[in-house]
């Protein structure tokens, strides 16, 4: 299971949020190229980027600094945030991201799905946030009338194979993760997943890994990474770090 750490980017800074609140948010570090460099050295295996400015706006807002951290680190970066066409998924992948997120694009718009899944395949994740069972969108603002279990089995008839579930009544609480949530969405799908969303303690790990899912990929934490509550070299010994197979 892989260890990734989240930087979060709003107005240029590295931040957290609680449950996606902007009025609820905490600046970590004020050039997210320190951030990422920090997890890079201390062993990250894949780093999770998300442009909150682009999930609210629906256009990337952060590129120029998610193009330094490029430039700054050597571990594969997956990106989130706005990527609501075709053309901005190119441009991403061109810039070498090795893996983008579609969110509320991947709700509305099955096409784009197909046709990014078809031209560049693993490469291509799909973000489904749950508001209690629902498909939260636009930022988590709105929820979807769809179940996560019925959009997820939507996404892999249309190419998807992995997603990252985020439950969103846990972001950034540090109360741990709900496991009962994530065991039920993993045993009804095939699909690869990261989780996401509450990870408060090394414990929440290891129980994590208890799951025995096998479509358990990763792990995405946050908020507990930035206030130190959850060392790094701690759970990337825990899992057996191994570094993230590149997509190019």
């Amino acid at each position: 299971m892989l260890i990734i750490p989240a930087v979060d980017i709003r107005k240029g800074k590295c931040v957290r949020l609680v449950k996606g609140k902007v009025d609820q948010e905490t600046v970590y570090f004020n050039d997210p190229v320190q951030a990422a460099c920090k997890w890079a050295e201390a062993g990250a295996p894949l780093l999770h980027l998300v442009d909150l400015d682009g999930a609210f706006a629906g256009v990337p807002k952060n590129l120029e600094i998610i193009k330094r951290i490029r430039k700054s680190v050597d571990i594969p970066l997956q990106l989130g945030g706005g990527m609501r066409n075709l053309e901005t998924i190119n441009r991403v992948l061109s810039m070498g991201i090795n893996r983008v997120i579609l969110g509320t694009a991947a709700v509305f718009n099955g096409e784009l799905v197909e046709e990014a899944c078809s031209l560049y395949g693993e490469r291509i994740l799909v973000g489904i946030d749950s508001k209690e069972g629902k498909v939260a969108i636009q930022g988590w603002e709105q929820v979807a009338q769809k179940g996560i279990v019925e959009f997820a089995r939507e996404l892999e008839e249309k190419g998807v194979k992995g997603v990252i579930f985020t439950d969103t009544g846990r972001d950034g609480t540090l109360r741990g993760p709900n496991f009962e949530s994530i065991m039920d969405f993993l045993d009804k799908i095939s699909l690869k997943v990261i989780v996401s969303g509450g990870i408060s303690r090394i414990e929440d790990i290891k129980n994590l890994l208890n799951l025995g899912c096998s479509n358990l990929e990763g792990v995405i934490i946050g908020k507990a990474l930035y206030d130190g509550s959850v060392d790094l070299k701690e759970a990337l010994r825990l899992v057996g770090a191994k570094r993230c197979k590149q997509k190019e």
